[in-house]
């Protein structure tokens, strides 16, 4: 009788709670074998691509791309072929594959050798961009699905720009699109080549059954079935007092977002906030300063001075950490959520190796290429909203560091000086620390610092 199995979603990264389905490289029916691309899943922090764990008959996918599959829960189940390579056990990934559909013989003790190997790579886990299969590691790769040969992150964006990648102009190694062909293509549609029969956006092909011909709607179909007061659920929905007909559908979270709902509610909870603010004057700023450059150097003179606030606290067993080196997070807004990939040892960097550090973590994070690792373990964090709009701010602490500064759009003002009055340019700031590690004193002295160094002519 052939042995069926089920794949439970592992941990895609750091204790993640759950991913988005991004694309099937399979549907149910087909043969995959052991370590064939699976699927592409989209965490908090990566788009990545999940191997296969066994060789067989694919017989049930967990969802659609978009769906929300939970850690540990059932992501695919297959039927195993006998005449294919399997996965020794003692060669486990990791993942936990979860109980056999159906009984099986109790497998005979495994020798000593194969069992401390098992037991030694038991915490292994799985970590975003590096599967680990054996002792061999598997890092992402450009997969080749419907003739287009693209990196999980690449088809990701394509889907989101409604970009066909089959029309894209591959310019990546071995013809792979890369994410600068998706969003040139996105840019300029007249550069796509000629659309190849049966094809959508992603590469993917399509059949007439699955996409049919949209058919315009009357106007009582417009009226009644593509918009509704009712929710997915069939129940109404309320943005505001009954009576008033709510608009728009609820969307789940998902990704990155749906992280950044998690992190904030965990710091609400968590840190006692308490903020101070003040203005730098930068009137005496030479020419060609770098404004984030010098906020991550200000930023690394006041950690110096006041060691209290470039810490971690832990709450729950009142410890705290300082820290020798100054690893500053930095806040990066985009459209998907927010992310904060650490600048690590700013304080060892002059400017010029800051601009670079940043330059590279925002074009990491804007290709969804950046390690996990890169996304924790900051010790002190910078938000230059700015850049943007506002003043003055009450940034979000997130545990475990203690602080973080915020820096808003520089402006023109009267300043009062010797003799009468002239107009300065200054940036404002604000402080955000945890009262529970830090004192006001601190704080006060940390904004002085910052201040004060922001105020040199370079």
């Amino acid at each position: 009788m052939s042995q069926t199995k089920n794949f439970n979603l592992p941990d895609l990264g750091e204790g993640l709670p759950d991913a988005t389905i991004v694309e099937w490289f399979v549907k149910e029916g087909d043969v995959i074998r052991l370590d064939e691309p699976l699927v592409s899943m989209e965490t908090a922090k990566a788009v990545v691509e999940v191997p296969s764990p066994v060789s067989g008959k694919v017989l049930k996918l967990a969802g659609a791309p978009g769906d929300i599959v939970v850690t540990g829960h059932v992501l695919a189940s297959f039927e195993l072929d006998p005449n294919l390579p399997q996965r020794a056990e003692g060669q486990d990934t990791g993942h936990h594959h979860g109980a056999p559909a159906e009984a099986a013989p109790a497998p005979a003790a495994a020798p000593a050798p194969v069992a401390a190997a098992a037991a030694e790579r038991a915490d292994e886990g799985t970590v975003v961009g590096a599967m680990v299969s054996s002792n061999a590691v598997h890092t992402e790769q450009a997969v080749a699905v419907g003739g287009v040969k693209a990196m999980p992150a690449v088809r990701a964006m394509a889907r989101k720009l409604g970009v066909d990648l089959a029309r894209v102009r591959a310019t990546g190694a071995d013809g792979a699109v890369t994410m600068n062909d998706v969003k040139q293509a996105a840019a300029n549609p007249s550069a796509l080549l000629p659309s190849p029969s049966g094809t959508v956006a992603g590469g993917e092909i399509a059949t007439a059954a699955a996409v049919p011909s949209p058919q315009p709607l009357s106007q009582g179909e417009r009226g009644s079935s593509a918009r509704t007061p009712l929710s997915a659920a069939g129940k109404p929905m309320r943005t505001a007092p009954p009576g008033v007909v709510a608009k728009g559908q609820p969307e789940p979270l998902k990704g990155v977002r749906r992280n950044m709902a998690r992190v904030m509610a965990d710091a609400h909870s968590k840190v006692v906030p308490t903020t101070l603010s003040d203005d730098a004057d930068i009137h005496a700023w030479a020419p060609g300063n770098d404004m984030t450059s010098r906020l991550v150097r200000a930023i690394v003179s006041a950690c110096q001075a006041v060691p209290a606030m470039n810490a971690w606290f832990d709450g729950d067993n009142l410890t705290r950490t300082l820290h020798a080196q100054v690893d500053i997070g930095i806040a990066v807004d985009t459209d998907d959520g927010l992310f904060v990939p650490a600048l690590r040892n700013a304080d060892m960097l002059d400017a010029r190796g800051v601009r670079e550090g940043i330059n590279r973590l925002r074009q990491q994070v804007e290709d969804r290429s950046i390690a996990p690792s890169e996304l924790s373990g900051y010790t002190i964090s910078l938000s230059n909203f700015g850049m943007f709009a506002g003043r003055y701010a009450t940034p979000v602490v997130v545990p475990p560091c203690v602080a973080i500064v915020a820096a808003g759009r520089a402006r023109f003002q009267v300043t009062p000086v010797m003799g009468g009055i002239e107009t300065h340019k200054v940036i404002p700031l604000s402080v955000t620390f945890d009262h529970r590690a830090c004192t006001g004193g601190e704080a006060a002295r940390f904004l002085r610092v910052l201040i004060d160094d922001l105020a040199l002519a370079s």
